[in-house]
């Protein structure tokens, strides 16, 4: 039998021997009840038919104190009997209501009760009509009242010793229910452990090979892990070499066109301004000289840009805390923010983070990506986040913005020289400004989606 089944068929065995049990522990666990409802009816029972008798002697008792004291007063004890008894019978008949024969018994002593309260009465009267003085008649009638009392006590020890007799059957049953539903409760733990006991004999021993096994599949996933953690770094590693090898090769390619280009364009230039000195020309050909005079400088400006955004910078450094630089830096974008009404939120880490690096030159570079966030942004709902953080010897600054966005090939794009989204961008600032990050030996990094913002990421390296 597989495993499964086997666990399975423990514990619903083990469930269906409890709901059976339950349900005769249930069955028990009622008759208890009423077997202890009727135990405590007894007890309730004998207290009110002492309660009754008691009642009656005391009526008895401020009876003959009247007729030897004459004090009227001792009448009120007669006259609390004749309201209460009724009350007592009422409780007696509900407490007895499934007990006939005890039923009987009771009529029989309300009876009595009745017959010595009328003569009690009777004889009141009389004693009051011979203006308080004892009679013959008065004499007799106590005398009868004597025997009444005698009979209602006889009735009442009857009553007491029959609910005492069916108190005492009804704790043998209360007794013996307890006993069977202990019997039940053993017998019921008893099963349910040895089901259960089962279960967990035949999991716990086919369960060992697996935790064997899990153990070994824990061990090679944090293996696994750490190999695959150790091939981001190197996947990281040979981005940054790719980038570096882009940037490299970017500067090569441009200084092979400035050469190339240069050359040409000089004698263009030169032919150019030769024939307008030649004075063999007319309004038409004056003006196309000329469109090739300009067009040949803003080429050559536009070579002179490229070369000047991928060539090696010459760093004068100097250490300067990273939050200072990014305040100043924000001071020199002060009229953009304002314009824009861009709201500036600062996230600086507290003790700073010291860096070693050329202050201005550093500065065109976040001035760069805090002018194209600031760009990025709709004019009054604009906010620039900027975060300075330490981790280890790095020191990183977060420069975060809530416009447009951008695509994964525009962020692919990003750092290429000549590409931009702006219409009157030339597509070089972001080309410098990585090239002068790198050039302090840095990083930088973009994280964007359309339509929630960007943040630009820039690593250096902390100042000791």
């Amino acid at each position: 039998m597989p495993l499964r089944r086997k666990i399975r068929s423990g514990y619903i065995i083990a469930f269906v021997l409890l709901i059976v049990s339950y349900f005769f522990i249930f069955q028990s666990t009622w008759n208890v009840r009423r077997e202890y409802n009727w135990v405590t009816n007894s007890y309730r029972a004998e207290n009110k038919i002492g309660e009754l008798k008691n009642t009656i002697i005391e009526a008895e008792t401020g009876v003959r104190g009247y007729y030897i004291t004459k004090d009227r007063s001792f009448l009120k004890s007669y006259h609390i009997a004749d309201e209460h008894i009724h009350s007592i019978y009422d409780e007696l008949r509900t407490l007895e209501i499934k007990n006939p024969e005890q039923l009987k018994k009771l009529d029989t002593i309300e009876e009595l009760v009745a017959r010595r309260l009328a003569l009690m009465k009777k004889n009141i009267a009389a004693f009051q009509e011979a203006g308080e003085q004892s009679t013959p008649v008065i004499e007799l009638n106590r005398r009868r009242g004597q025997a009444m009392l005698d009979s209602i006590n006889t009735h009442t020890q009857h009553f007491i010793a029959n609910e005492e007799k069916l108190t005492n059957q009804r704790k043998a049953n209360l007794t013996g229910f307890f006993k069977s539903t202990q019997v039940i409760i053993f017998i019921s733990l008893l099963t349910s452990i040895l089901a259960i006991s089962y279960s967990l004999f035949n999991y716990n021993r086919e369960s060992l090979a697996r935790d064997e096994s899990n153990k070994k599949n824990i061990q090679y996933q944090r293996e696994l892990e750490a190999k695959i953690e150790e091939l981001k770094k190197m996947d990281a590693k040979v981005k940054e070499l790719k980038s570096m090898e882009k940037f490299t090769s970017t500067g090569r390619i441009a200084r092979t066109i400035a050469h190339e280009v240069r050359n040409p364009l000089t004698n263009i230039s030169l032919a150019a301004e030769q024939l307008q000195d030649s004075g063999i020309q007319n309004n038409e050909s004056s003006m196309l000289l000329d469109m090739i005079n300009r067009n040949a400088v803003r080429i050559n400006q536009l070579i002179s840009d490229l070369l000047n955004a991928t060539k090696v910078i010459e760093l004068n450094n100097k250490t300067v805390n990273i939050n200072k630089i990014i305040d100043e830096t924000l001071e020199m974008a002060a009229d953009r923010i304002d314009l824009g009404k861009i709201k500036v939120e600062k996230y600086y880490v507290p003790e700073g983070c010291n860096v070693s690096v050329d202050e201005e030159i550093i500065k065109v570079a976040f001035l760069n990506i805090i002018v194209n966030a600031i760009e990025a942004t709709e004019k009054n709902k604009g906010v620039l986040k900027l975060k300075t953080r330490k981790e280890n010897d790095r020191c990183i600054v977060e420069i975060e913005d809530n416009g447009s966005g951008m695509d994964e090939d525009t962020q692919q794009k990003l750092f290429e020289p000549y590409f931009t989204s702006k219409p009157k961008g030339n597509g070089l600032g972001l080309t410098n400004t990585q090239n002068i990050i790198m050039t302090h030996r840095g990083k930088i990094a973009v994280r964007s989606k359309p339509g929630k913002g960007t943040v630009f990421v820039i690593t250096l390296r902390a100042s000791k």
